[in-house]
């Protein structure tokens, strides 16, 4: 049985993506615009879809966007932004009622199809650019998010740790830009770079709901008419050390209670890969789950953390481990890590670390596809990475991976940085 009824269709100027689906009462609309990270446009595009999301032609205030949205039975509009290897994502969604579920004949998806259109390719403007009061009002936000990341210092620990360890590669830029490029950004700036991400950034549209694809399709066609102009969109090649040859430590101070160590490692293997799926559960057995290694021995048996974890990052190829702990225990804390890098390395896997860990990435990928939003963040990583995989293949991958193959995956990873932040005068 295929879990997930999903048709790609290229239209002009984007691809639409169909999921016919009975499972939801509501629609969802979700645009993906996707472009390389570079230095000189990350700020201004980390502010363009709050800029986008406040006001379009016909309704050129949020006040005014709500009302719409409001008249459309409670609809949706929502944005976000992500960064998926060197590429910075921006996402536009709305979610709209079924009209099925409707006590009148009002054309619902029409209309959302035409509102959510409209703030893509119609955005409210003044002269040769966005309206001023838009533009100052989402620069404050924008600050202030960038700002609120010092004051979590979990979410700092890892801006710093990515700062160190890729200080050449584009990776490197905080997917909201930078506090001290906000302030030069004009209402024409922000407006050029957007006529840009027009013409040239890479669209893809998915629509997932109990509506046939071909009825999307031509609410698409009718709705979302691109510039004649538009460019074959940008690819980035990857980029990375092919080796490290001395791991870099830093140290920074701060008046903090605990301490956040903060490792990443270079896997050399993403998505795209064959063993993305020993990746995935080696990093399981690692430190992805509460029975993994790192939570065992690092924080339950030896008592060194408030936390230890770890993550991947699917398109970049990156593990990321994650802990809080005393500044007396760092060197205890780095060592026993590594260890438990080693025992992997050695095999050292028992049959339950590696059936729990199948189990809980099995579960953890039919619990994302189970809600629209994450099905979408499943499938799209078919577009970043230009690699195809189904959720069945993903399941039965994961269900064939052998102790083996996971311990093949871990002489591939090095070490590379480790960011401690610690408390001033320890």
């Amino acid at each position: 049985m295929t879990l997930v009824d999903h048709h790609v269709a290229d239209m002009p100027g984007m691809t639409l993506h169909t999921i016919e689906t009975t499972k939801y009462k509501t629609t969802s609309l979700i645009l993906q615009i996707k472009s390389p990270i570079t230095e000189e446009e990350v700020t201004k595009r980390a502010l363009l879809p709050y800029v986008l999301q406040s006001g379009t032609e016909s309704y050129p205030s949020s006040k005014e966007l709500r009302g719409a949205l409001d008249g459309l039975y409670g609809a949706t509009l929502g944005v976000d932004l992500s960064k998926k290897g060197e590429y910075q994502i921006i996402t536009l969604r709305m979610d709209v009622a079924n009209e099925k579920f409707l006590s009148d004949n009002t054309p619902l998806l029409d209309r959302a199809f035409e509102l959510l259109s409209q703030v893509l390719l119609k955005p409210a403007k003044q002269g040769e650019g966005f309206l001023p009061r838009i533009v100052q009002k989402e620069k404050r936000s924008l600050k202030q998010q960038i700002e609120s990341i010092y004051d979590d210092k979990m979410r700092y620990a890892n801006k710093r740790l990515i700062e160190e360890m890729f200080d050449e590669e584009p990776y490197r830029f905080n997917v909201y830009g930078n506090e001290q490029e906000v302030d030069s950004i004009t209402p024409e700036t922000l407006y050029d770079y957007y006529i840009k991400v027009m013409k040239e950034d890479e669209i893809h549209l998915y629509a997932v709901g109990d509506v046939s694809r071909n009825a999307l399709q031509e609410l698409a066609k009718k709705h979302f008419v691109f510039p004649q102009d538009r460019m074959e969109p940008k690819r980035t090649s990857p980029t990375g050390k092919q080796r490290v040859d001395e791991v870099k430590e830093v140290f920074e101070e701060q008046e903090v209670q605990q301490g956040k160590l903060h490792m990443g490692y270079r896997t050399y293997i993403t998505y795209s890969d064959p063993e993305y799926l020993a990746l995935q559960v080696f990093n399981g057995v690692f430190g992805g789950f509460s029975h993994s290694k790192l939570f065992m021995n690092v924080r339950e048996k030896e008592s060194l953390a408030y936390y230890a974890a770890s993550r991947f990052e699917s398109h970049k190829g990156i593990i990321f481990v994650m802990s809080g702990i005393e500044t007396k225990n760092y060197e205890k804390t780095v060592k026993i890590i590594n260890e438990q890098l080693e025992e992997i390395r050695n095999g050292n896997i028992t049959d339950g670390e590696l059936e729990q860990t199948k189990a809980m990435i099995r579960n953890q990928i039919l619990e994302t596809v189970d809600d629209s939003t994450g099905l979408v963040e499943v499938l799209y990583h078919e577009v970043v990475s230009r690699h195809k995989r189904t959720i069945e293949e993903w399941l039965e991958g994961i269900q064939n991976v052998t102790k083996e193959q996971v311990r093949d995956v871990s002489q591939k990873i090095q070490l590379d940085t480790i960011y401690f932040l610690k408390g001033r005068g320890e």
